[in-house]
Protein backbone atom coordinates (compact mmCIF):
# COMPACT_ATOMS: atom_id res chain seq x y z
CA UNK A 1 0.00 0.00 0.00
CA UNK A 2 1.29 3.64 -0.45
CA UNK A 3 1.07 6.29 2.15
CA UNK A 4 1.56 10.15 1.64
CA UNK A 5 4.19 11.56 4.31
CA UNK A 6 4.18 15.16 4.83
CA UNK A 7 6.92 16.57 6.82
CA UNK A 8 6.69 20.51 8.82
CA UNK A 9 8.81 22.27 10.22
CA UNK A 10 12.79 21.53 10.45
CA UNK A 11 11.67 18.03 9.61
CA UNK A 12 11.48 19.53 6.24
CA UNK A 13 15.40 20.04 6.22
CA UNK A 14 15.75 17.56 7.97
CA UNK A 15 15.12 15.66 4.94
CA UNK A 16 15.41 17.52 2.79
CA UNK A 17 11.90 17.23 1.28
CA UNK A 18 8.11 18.33 1.96
CA UNK A 19 6.66 15.18 1.48
CA UNK A 20 7.38 11.62 0.25
CA UNK A 21 5.21 8.73 -0.93
CA UNK A 22 6.36 5.26 0.91
CA UNK A 23 5.27 1.78 0.14
CA UNK A 24 4.08 -0.57 2.98
CA UNK A 25 2.72 -4.01 3.16
CA UNK A 26 -0.44 -4.27 3.68
CA UNK A 27 -1.71 -4.12 8.19
CA UNK A 28 1.54 -1.80 8.15
CA UNK A 29 1.58 0.45 11.12
CA UNK A 30 2.67 3.71 11.63
CA UNK A 31 6.04 2.03 13.63
CA UNK A 32 6.49 0.29 10.41
CA UNK A 33 6.48 3.60 8.31
CA UNK A 34 8.79 5.60 11.04
CA UNK A 35 11.39 2.53 10.86
CA UNK A 36 11.05 2.91 7.07
CA UNK A 37 11.26 6.73 7.28
CA UNK A 38 14.60 6.39 9.45
CA UNK A 39 16.14 4.13 6.85
CA UNK A 40 15.84 6.62 4.12
CA UNK A 41 16.11 9.40 6.20
CA UNK A 42 18.59 8.57 9.02
CA UNK A 43 18.49 11.78 10.82
CA UNK A 44 14.77 11.48 11.85
CA UNK A 45 16.14 8.39 14.20
CA UNK A 46 17.16 11.16 17.08
CA UNK A 47 13.53 12.60 16.97
CA UNK A 48 11.61 9.53 16.55
CA UNK A 49 10.61 9.65 20.14
CA UNK A 50 9.08 13.48 19.80
CA UNK A 51 7.73 13.71 16.32
CA UNK A 52 3.92 14.14 16.89
CA UNK A 53 2.12 12.00 13.94
CA UNK A 54 -1.09 13.15 12.51
CA UNK A 55 -2.74 10.44 10.17
CA UNK A 56 -5.41 13.23 8.28
CA UNK A 57 -6.37 15.31 11.11
CA UNK A 58 -5.73 13.10 14.02
CA UNK A 59 -2.99 12.39 16.01
CA UNK A 60 -2.29 8.49 16.54
CA UNK A 61 0.18 6.43 18.58
CA UNK A 62 2.67 4.19 16.56
CA UNK A 63 -0.14 0.86 17.01
CA UNK A 64 -2.36 2.69 14.33
CA UNK A 65 -3.05 0.57 11.07
CA UNK A 66 -2.40 2.52 7.97
CA UNK A 67 -4.80 2.06 4.86
CA UNK A 68 -3.58 2.81 1.61
CA UNK A 69 -4.28 6.22 0.51
CA UNK A 70 -3.88 7.67 4.10
CA UNK A 71 -2.25 11.18 4.58
CA UNK A 72 0.78 11.08 7.55
CA UNK A 73 2.38 13.88 8.71
CA UNK A 74 5.10 14.60 10.84
CA UNK A 75 5.61 17.33 13.40
CA UNK A 76 8.09 18.39 15.80
CA UNK A 77 6.81 18.52 19.14
CA UNK A 78 7.24 22.91 19.60
CA UNK A 79 6.52 24.94 16.76
CA UNK A 80 7.00 29.05 16.28
CA UNK A 81 4.26 31.32 15.46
Amino acid sequence: MRVAVHFYSYLKETTGCTETVETLAAGGTIDDLIKQLIERFPKLGAMQNSTLIAVGVEYQGKNYVLKEGEEVSLFPPVQGG
